[in-house]
């Protein structure tokens, strides 16, 4: 079966290593990776910050060029939940689109939900060496119900887990909110960082990279310089 993989704009231009670690565990688990060449956007940033428009034409977009696949995979719960839970508010006043829609809409899945639920994937121990703490992202959390499938692969390839206090509190990024609201998401990090050093791990892994981006940023600027930041892709395809 064809996967269409949403590799989301962020892996595609910081952290592209990210992205072949998915296609490793998608194709190792049996399914014909297809990567999209035009794709842009899922259009968060836009419907966030109210310009329908924008993030419509965005929508409209990824409809047609995913619509074609068996299943999409997003390596994101951001992306996964714009997707998935808002387009059909984009879409509600365009028959033809919400009808399109609502054929694409069940094929959306973040990536270990897939891995776990669709896929069935069995993995075996790596050389990657725990414990880790993990941080559970807003949107897969609340919107996709992204929150045993990480944990359960990560027990697949041996690896414990550490939980953090609060690990299902945001992390401060939330897109523009980072942006907007500097002082504030400082704040949410800051705490997020500490959780992360009083869980006794040396590696936080999660699932979304605008997270990973912001605690990494973080933990960086305040000094630490070893603690690891790894999307859970690496760590489950043995590239971290």
């Amino acid at each position: 079966m064809r996967v269409g993989l949403f590799v989301t704009c962020l892996i595609d231009l910081m952290r592209p290593e990210i992205g072949f670690s998915v296609i490793k565990l998608l194709g190792q688990a049996g399914f014909e990776v297809v990567v999209p060449p035009a794709q842009t956007c899922c259009g968060q940033p836009a419907y966030n910050s109210g310009e329908r428009r924008i993030a419509r034409d965005l929508a409209e977009k990824t409809l047609r060029e995913f619509e074609q696949f068996d299943y999409i995979v997003v390596p994101s719960g951001s992306c996964g939940g714009m997707i998935r839970a808002h387009y059909g508010d984009l879409f509600r006043d365009d028959p033809d689109l919400m009808g399109r829609y609502a054929r694409l809409q069940p094929k959306v899945f973040e990536l270990t939900e897939f891995l776990v639920s669709i896929a069935n994937i069995k993995l075996t121990p790596g050389e990657f060496e725990g414990p880790v703490s993990y941080h559970d992202s807003c949107s897969g959390l609340r919107e996709l119900g992204v929150k045993a499938q990480p944990r359960a692969l990560l027990a697949q390839v041996g690896v414990p887990v550490n939980e953090m206090k609060d690990c299902e509190h945001c992390c401060g990024f939330g897109g523009t909110f980072a942006v907007k609201y500097g002082n504030i998401s400082t704040a949410i990090v800051d705490e997020k960082c500490a959780n992360i050093h009083a869980s006794g791990t040396q590696a936080v892994v999660l699932g979304d990279l605008g997270c990973m981006l912001n605690i990494e940023g973080r933990l960086r600027r305040t000094g630490d310089t070893t603690t690891r930041v790894l999307h859970i892709a690496q760590v489950l395809a043995g590239d971290a």
